[in-house]
């Protein structure tokens, strides 16, 4: 019986966000977020280890204090995939997964999934989700990242514009045009899932990849790989999850669980 690949879960987490400072230690029913992550990503049957990776000593204490794991990082790295890099290169693994520290309640379905995409081809270094839109606000959202692929699931293009674009159906191309999108154009619409499952090899390569000019056009990591030839593979999910950007965003997470619990 063939061995399975060892995969760890990697969280970057840091303090100094600009839209939102501390945000890994922001409590969503009186637990802090990133504990929400850290217990996701346990559940997930593919992951054998979890860890958080930081460049702050309170979010290190936080971590061990719900008996997490975490380690300290150069406060110097420009990327979260240069934080996961470091982390990556002192460990004994085949697959490293890239779990946002920004969602509480990222289904444990998706990272087995992504890490499930990228075993089936032996040749990939590197794999993501996405998602049909279903909300048509969604499109024009510069926030949500769009994402088309080809025949075979592997990334044409990420944009925080609306692609592909519908010609016949979005006319004018406003955002009043592109809110009014019916059901059958919203199905061939797809947002990109901030997930990644890569080699333990490539995360290291990636980390030393010059950025690329799109890349810093639309302030999309994913498209260095792109540029530099490296094929993206996507599997489509189903399980939506649910990122946190500003403050208020704990407030939509809050009821979420309030509901579930109602439930």
């Amino acid at each position: 019986m063939p061995i399975e690949p060892r995969a760890v879960a990697i969280i970057p987490a840091r303090w100094a966000s600009t839209r939102f400072p501390g945000k890994p230690l922001a409590q969503i029913q009186n637990k802090p977020m990133i504990q929400w992550v850290v217990e996701q990503a346990q559940k997930a049957s593919r992951i054998s280890e979890v860890i958080v990776a930081t460049d702050d000593i309170r979010i290190v204490e936080a971590v061990h204090g719900f008996g997490g794991k975490a380690v300290m990082t150069s406060p110097d790295h420009a990327t979260g995939s240069d934080r996961i890099a470091e982390v990556a290169s002192g460990l004994k693994c085949d697959i490293v997964v890239n779990v946002q520290g920004d969602e509480p309640l990222i289904p444990p379905q998706n990272i087995d999934q992504v890490v499930d995409t990228l075993e089936k081809d032996p040749s990939l270094s590197v794999a993501t989700l996405m998602m049909a839109i279903n909300d048509p606000d969604e499109i024009a959202d510069p926030h949500v990242v769009k994402v088309v692929a080809d025949q075979k699931g592997r990334a044409l293009y990420f944009s925080r514009s609306p692609i592909p674009f519908h010609r016949d159906e979005w006319k004018s191309g406003s955002p009043e045009d592109l809110s009014k999108s019916n059901d059958k154009v919203m199905r061939q619409v797809y947002k990109h899932i901030g997930l990644y499952a890569y080699t333990r090899s490539f995360v290291l390569e990636l980390s030393r990849m010059a950025p690329t000019p799109l890349e810093q056009l639309e302030k999309l990591e994913q498209l260095r790989i792109l540029e530099h030839g490296i094929p993206i593979q996507i599997g489509i999910t189903e399980q939506p999850s649910m990122g946190v950007d500003h403050s208020e965003d704990l407030e939509r997470v809050e009821r979420f669980l309030e509901k579930q619990n109602q439930d």
